[in-house]
């Protein structure tokens, strides 16, 4: 597809869906920049939550509709509340969909017989840093 003229990737881009489109960009640099269109995510978000919450939420600023997607998509899934969330091995913590701070990530322990698996007490202490930066900023505020 790296030889398609840009506009049909981007008619081709607007088919899919944001997951398939976030997978895109690890193909070729064409398709990274063509999948941070602004007008693709202002279509996705229009789609997905209509054109009120759009103009609503349109971006501020030197945020992107790719951006504003991802916070109200994040708000759909997890709420408006403060939440620890994990994405892949990483937790942060988030509020109203953005995220306000990396608490830290965990190693995979996927079953494979201990091979890549960290010792038990190096996960402790790892479940214990990720816990005292919670406390930390819970205390603070």
């Amino acid at each position: 597809m790296d030889w398609l003229p840009g506009e049909l990737c981007l008619k081709i881009f607007q088919l899919l869906d944001h997951q398939s489109l976030a997978s895109a960009p690890q193909v070729c640099r064409k398709w990274r920049a063509l999948t941070s269109d602004d007008e693709l995510w202002r279509k996705l978000f229009s789609d997905r939550w209509g054109a009120d919450a759009a103009a609503f939420y349109a971006p501020e600023g030197s945020k992107s509709w790719k951006d504003v997607f991802v916070v109200q998509d994040r708000c759909d899934r997890y709420g408006l509340g403060v939440r620890i969330i994990r994405e892949g091995k990483d937790y942060y913590l988030i509020y109203q969909g953005e995220i306000q701070r990396y608490l830290g990530s965990r190693q995979d322990t996927d079953g494979d017989g201990g091979k890549d698996a960290p010792r038990q007490g190096a996960e402790d202490d790892e479940q214990r840093q990720i816990s005292n930066r919670i406390l930390t900023m819970v205390t603070a505020k």
